[in-house]
């Protein structure tokens, strides 16, 4: 792709995630990169195309940085640190592409949708196969007890959340404030890991608390005095 390429998308990414998919036009973009219409349209034919790009583009390399960042690091702790890092890293110098992925993927029509579904999931299966060996290595802490193999629905639901964790930085990170990508990264690290090999005594006040609710129904609106 050319610079000129990778210049709209630049300025297509930072206009959508200020206006949205409906508060931005083609012309605004044009006016933004200093070009005519006109030649705008040369390099890209419609919005949709250039939020297809955007999403397409950024799992192209979500992908590759984590197949990078991967290779060659064999213990499980350390493959899910290297995944988060490389997450984060491409989060927090991609804000404006990181919003266009969480808040622009619905406008895509179904085919362009789908496409990029099938790379979101190719990039999830990485993460999932991680998650799925730090539960099976389990913890090497001395006195821990380990949380042992989980359910097909458990490490499904700890993907996710993971995912969560990663995706939603984008949202609140500030540098001055919360520190580097890689202290990001550790602190996450760290909430997913303990979560993921340890069997936390926290568990089992959470079934008591759980019986708990149960006794209670629920409630329907208290009735106003203007009805009573």
């Amino acid at each position: 792709m050319s610079t000129r390429h990778e210049d709209i998308l630049t300025a297509a990414a930072r206009l959508l995630a200020a206006r949205g998919y409906h508060g931005m036009s083609m012309r605004d973009l044009a006016r933004a990169t200093n070009m005519s219409l006109a030649n705008l349209y040369n390099y890209f034919n419609s919005k949709e195309d250039l939020v297809f790009a955007l999403q397409t583009r950024a799992f192209e390399t979500l992908i590759a940085s984590a197949e990078q960042a991967l290779d060659g690091v064999q213990g499980a702790e350390e493959r899910l640190y290297a995944f988060i890092l490389s997450h984060v890293r491409y989060i927090t110098t991609h804000r404006d592409v990181t919003r266009v992925l969480v808040e622009e993927a619905g406008e895509l029509p179904p085919r362009r949708r789908r496409t990029v579904r099938e790379m979101k999931e190719r990039y999830r299966a990485i993460g999932r196969s991680i998650v799925l060996d730090v539960q099976h290595a389990g913890c090497s802490v001395p006195g821990v007890v380990p949380a042992g193999p989980q359910p097909q629905a458990e490490v499904e639901r700890s993907t996710y959340n993971i995912f969560g964790m990663l995706n939603w930085v984008y949202g609140w990170y500030d540098p001055e404030r919360h520190g580097t990508p890689q202290d990001v990264a550790r602190s996450i690290h760290k909430l997913a890991l303990c979560g993921l090999v340890a069997r936390c005594p926290s568990a089992a006040v959470l079934a008591d608390m759980e019986r708990h609710v149960q006794q209670f129904r629920v409630l329907s609106p208290v009735a106003s005095n203007a009805e009573a």
